[in-house]
């Protein structure tokens, strides 16, 4: 288990050199605001530090060129992305600003793209008041306009290996991945597994994983809120997976088999599906769609058991979701296929890797007596408020330290 971050504010390293301060941050995120979970390690980091300084969180600006294909998922995207632009630059609440910025898709017009983004992020720093800022980096094609901002330091979020991720070009991401290490005053990772296999590559590494919004899941776990409505008229037991379904994730085959094969549970997908329109019509399956953030916790603490059907990629195996520890707070059994960062929380999680033996750990999970407080004893002070704090601690160790309320 990671240490729970401290309170106490380092000093400097006398090996950083002059002491830099930025009065701000600017965040090339790896989401977009508008439609995606405000669960995703950036928007929550971005939302923990705009309490300390202005914050200007930039919209995704992709990491695909979008190719038209069968199904209307295409469509989706390019309505999702219009409407999106049309936002601007929106000041979601006090010091915390999202930019959705004009640009074209990636990989293409790249040096007319690099000025107009430097552009537009320059005039919605200044009116967000970021003089000085510390630029966060969660979406590598972000890279070619990182000094053009002139930052007083710069974070890496290196949380998915992106070169892995299914549509991109895997020579230019990588390209943008290692001058962001070479560049960046910390490396942020969020699995040991990928930092031990990249250690020796960025100039400055922290391990800092994922947060939890431990106080909202934990309620929902213990029923202090109510169910959502769409679940409390369900055949029990109730199977749960809360999060995007995607087949860069997400294993069909393997979900589709074990349902089949669980005829007597319900199973509840939440979450944005880009799969084809008829992956699964399974009779005890049900697509719910894409719910607020303030949702998830009641979805998850609806279920009985709660399940992670990942793929085998090289995206997995160095992956580290976020909805592991929020499934801990709610209290529920878990089953999940295997990925390497699930060894640090051995006995807290079956794991099948087979259709069977998944199947198998479910039944075994929906009929032998659980325990809710182990899980939810190894992730109470996991909050993102500790992990920010984290974060703010390794950039002061370098020299780079933050003007507002640290």
């Amino acid at each position: 288990m990671a240490a729970a971050a401290s309170t106490r504010t380092p000093e400097p390293s006398a090996s950083a050199g002059a002491v830099r301060t930025f009065d701000g941050v600017i965040c090339f995120g790896g989401v977009d605001w508008w439609y995606h979970n405000r669960g995703h390690y950036d928007l929550q980091m971005m939302r923990e530090l705009s309490a300390h300084v202005p914050v200007l969180y930039v919209n995704s600006i992709g990491m695909r060129v979008p190719r038209p294909g069968k199904g209307g998922m295409f469509a989706k995207r390019v309505v999702r992305k219009l409407k999106s632009f049309s936002h601007g630059l929106t000041r979601i609440r006090d010091a915390f600003w999202v930019l959705s910025p004009v640009v074209a898709p990636a990989g293409l017009g790249a040096q007319m793209n690099e000025r107009a983004l430097t552009m537009q992020v320059r005039r919605a720093a200044r009116k967000a008041g970021i003089t000085k800022p510390l630029v966060w980096v969660a979406c590598p094609p972000g890279q070619p306009v990182v000094d053009a901002l002139e930052p007083v330091g710069v974070v890496y979020q290196r949380t998915d290996r992106f070169e892995e991720y299914r549509g991109v070009d895997p020579q230019r991401i990588s390209r943008f991945d290692q001058l962001l290490k070479e560049r960046a005053d910390v490396t942020l990772f969020c699995s040991s597994w990928l930092m031990d296999q990249e250690r020796d590559q960025p100039r400055g590494v922290a391990f800092v994983d994922h947060g939890v919004d431990s106080d909202a899941f934990e309620a929902a776990g213990l029923g202090e809120t109510p169910p959502p409505g769409d679940t409390t008229d369900l055949p029990r037991p109730l199977v749960g997976f809360v999060g995007g379904i995607d087949s860069h994730t997400f294993d069909p085959e393997l979900f589709v088999e074990v349902a089949r094969a669980v005829p007597e549970a319900t199973f509840v997908l939440v979450g944005g599906c880009s799969l084809p329109e008829d992956w699964c019509t399974l009779s005890n399956v049900r697509l719910l769609g894409q719910r607020p953030y303030d949702q998830v916790p009641g979805y998850m603490a609806a279920a009985d058991v709660l399940i992670m059907p990942w793929n085998k990629s090289e995206w997995i195996r160095a992956c580290n979701p976020v909805k592991l520890k929020e499934y801990l707070a709610v209290g529920r059994p878990i089953v999940s296929t295997a990925f390497p960062e699930l060894e640090r929380y051995d006995g807290l999680v079956r794991v099948g890797e087979t259709a069977e033996e998944f199947a198998r750990h479910m039944r075994e999970a929906l009929t032998e007596p659980f325990d809710p407080n182990p899980g939810r004893d190894r992730v109470r002070e996991q909050t993102w408020t500790a992990k920010a704090n984290a974060v703010l601690a390794a950039l002061r160790e370098r020299g780079v330290i933050c003007t507002g309320k640290a």
